[in-house]
């Protein structure tokens, strides 16, 4: 899908505003772009219809809540398993997202938990119990210089 076929200037602009600020409120986001809140409260909704926008969230610090420790774990899966092993992965404690990937692997998963130790019962009790799980190989986190769910829109023309 060509983006930029159903959303016009004023949908960007929109959108670099509410990637920067979710909680924003619409008459600020109104002024901004210069135009009735109504109108960009009405864009905002077909944005949200058309799957542009999938949601809100609140980006929370893991530290507080014991998960201060990522890793990334690839995941070799048996060939002969069927193909409901990214749904059991997804649905797992402590695991923020799951990626289907080419090669040896198949998936990608990315999970936290409170330290080594918890991250290793993770793997043997919930990961590799799993059917269809053929082999694991984790990575842990030293330090992260940058996570973000934002999408590079380009620069825009007015912010």
């Amino acid at each position: 899908m060509d983006i930029l076929r159903i959303i016009d200037e004023i949908d960007l602009q929109i959108l670099h505003i509410l990637q920067a600020k979710a909680r924003i409120p619409n008459a600020e986001v109104s002024r901004q772009v210069g135009m009735a809140p109504s109108a960009v409260l009405e864009r905002i909704r077909k944005l949200e219809e058309r799957g542009i926008i999938e949601g809100y969230e609140v980006r929370l610090n893991p530290e507080p809540f014991g998960q201060g420790l990522a890793a990334f774990m690839f995941v070799e899966v048996d060939p002969t398993a069927n193909g409901t092993l990214g749904k059991r992965l997804a649905a797992l404690a402590g695991v923020q997202e799951v990626h289907q990937v080419a090669g040896p692997d198949g998936y990608l998963v990315k999970l936290r938990a409170a330290h080594p130790h918890a991250l290793g019962q993770i793997i043997r009790d919930q990961v590799q119990t799993l059917p269809g799980v053929r082999a694991t190989r984790t990575q842990i986190v030293l330090d992260t210089i940058k996570e973000t769910r934002r999408i590079d829109l380009g620069s825009p023309q007015e912010e």
